[in-house]
This record gives C-alpha cells, structure tokens and sequence, in this order.
C-alpha cells in the first residue's frame, strides 16, 4: 500500500504518535502479507488497536484513518470502512485513495450516485493537478452481485445464460459481461485504474483466502481489465480454476500467458506445479528447467525441479 503523505500531518507527530504509527503499520503489513486466515485477523486486530491509539492522541492524523478503513475494507466490514475513509477526507479532502477506495465501497453496497459524484470529485482534483484524465461515468447498475459495472466494460448477464467473454479471461462459472455498445467508455486515467485494479486483486486475493473462488475469480478478472499489466491476476485466476477442478483451463491460461510473455518466469513455474500436481512429471520438470536456464539463480523453480526429481528416485527405487 502507498502511504498518502498528508499535508499538515507529518511535521504535528510526537514520538509517541510515531512510535505507535511505526508499531501499526508493522502489525497491518504483516497482515496483508501473511496467507493464514487466523494470523491475518490477529495482525489486523493489533494494528486497529494501535491506530485508534494514535487517533485519540491525534484525531487529524489521516494516515492512521486510511489504514483503518482498509484494515475494515480487506475485512469486508463495509460499514466501517466506509465510517474511516469519510473521516480521512473530512481531515484531508485531497487524499485521492481514500476517495477511490470509499467510491469503491459506494458503489458495491449500491450507491451508485454517491459513487458517481465521488468520482467526478477525484477526477476534476486529478485533472487540477496536472495529468490528463477522461470523465468518469459509472451510474450504471451492477445487476443481482452488487458490484460496479465501470460504465458498462463489466457487467452481469442474467443468472443462467451463457457464459460471456471477458478479455482476456473466461469463466467457465460466473455470468459474465456482455459489451454495453451505449456505454461511455471507461475512464482511460492508467493512474487511477492501475489504483482500482490494485483493490481488486486485494479483494480478490481476500475472496481466495476463504475458499470463495467465484468471487475471487471476478475480482481478478476486474483487476486485469483495469490494468492488462498485472500479469500476477493471470495467474490467480489459472490458481481459482484449478481450485474449482477446471485443469485444463487453468493449465490453457497459463500456456497462453507464458507464449504471450516469455520471460514472465511466475507463469511457467506456477504450470510446472499444475502439471506435477495433476501427474505429468516430464511436463513439470521440463518447466521448471525452462526457467532455470533463464534465471540460474530461481530458488523456487530449483527447489520444485529439486523435490519432484527426488520422489521419482524414490518411486524408481520402490
């Protein structure tokens, strides 16, 4: 996460505000770092008692606000974290993540207006700071999942008809998008989609943790929609198929991900695991030794290529 540097609230921290501040974001990253359901809790719980510290010590601190709500927002605690990211642009009105991130929380619970105006509001401060940025439209409704539709660019089909194309990706389980031809097109500001697309994966990777791999699947696919350079939301969706039993659509995502980025190594090693899991030891090590031979130093590739060699030997000798 890109800490947002306040203006105002930087120079007014004590030691003691700083040292709580420190001791927080410790405890929030390695929230955000760790896969296990209870840790993850435990870490988010200590850093939201160190941070609402920090706001009785110093209420105008908005940094210790934004990771509040996002504690809440990776938490899916909607309410609250909707109650936080207020608070940060009641402090600071020029925070831009925070206005993304509540414009985002606005428009999953269904308010869409509010999600519109809040956007337009970031986009007129993006445009006065200089960068070019196109208009934000987003008052479309989100049909029966509740999530935002980017103008049209996503959207839900009717529960039961067939499965819609959504570049680059396909579900083989969700209903997904059908091109609205009347839609305003999406805002083409890469610096803000690049921001949304990061809270996607976030949510998405937040979906995978508890096993909940439709909603996983469509926050990954959002996030490669808003951003084409994620190429880690590539494999995601490989991983959520393979999850739910579609082999041989995960193993396609991930050739085609590999021919279309020879040197993206993730994509070949994550394969090399897929074809080792699912019997075709050759294929693996073949992979594996690929990325080898382009990157000698690949602990994770040699320590694969390592263990499957040995419980061949093993398999041989029996």
């Amino acid at each position: 996460m890109n800490h947002h540097n306040s203006t105002g609230n930087q120079f007014k921290q004590g030691p003691k505000e700083l040292q709580l501040m420190a001791e927080g974001e410790s405890y929030y990253k390695k929230g955000n770092h760790t896969k296990d359901k209870k840790e993850k809790l435990h870490y988010y719980q200590k850093a939201e008692t160190v941070f609402k510290e920090v706001l009785e010590i110093n209420p105008q601190n908005s940094e210790a606000a934004f990771l509040l709500g996002n504690i809440y927002y990776n938490l899916c605690q909607v309410d609250k974290g909707i109650t936080y990211f207020r608070k940060v642009l009641e402090i600071d009105s020029e925070h831009t993540e925070a206005a993304i991130c509540l414009s985002v929380l606005y428009n999953d619970i269904g308010l869409y207006q509010e999600a519109k105006t809040l956007f337009n509001e970031v986009n007129k401060k993006v445009k006065h700071h200089g960068r070019e940025s196109s208009y934000w439209n987003i008052d479309r409704e989100a049909g029966n999942l509740g999530i935002d539709t980017y103008s049209g660019s996503i959207g839900i089909s009717e529960a039961g008809s067939e499965t819609q194309e959504l570049a680059p990706m396909q579900s083989t389980s969700l209903p997904l998008p059908a091109e609205d031809p009347n839609a305003s097109p999406l805002m083409n500001d890469p610096y803000i989609n690049k921001k949304f697309a990061f809270k996607h994966y976030e949510l998405g990777d937040l979906y995978f943790t508890y096993d909940r791999y439709d909603e996983a699947l469509f926050e990954y696919n959002k996030s490669i929609r808003l951003d084409s350079s994620n190429l880690d939301a590539r494999i995601q969706v490989a991983k959520v198929y393979a999850k739910k039993g579609y082999i041989a659509k995960s193993t396609e995502e991930l050739k085609r991900l590999k021919n279309e980025f020879p040197n993206f190594l993730p994509a070949r090693t994550a394969l090399g695991i897929l074809y080792y899991g699912n019997g075709q030891v050759v294929e693996a090590q073949s992979e594996w030794q690929k990325v080898l031979s382009k990157d000698p130093g690949n602990k994770e590739a040699a320590m694969y290529l390592h263990l499957s060699s040995n419980a061949t030997e093993t398999k041989i000798d029996h």
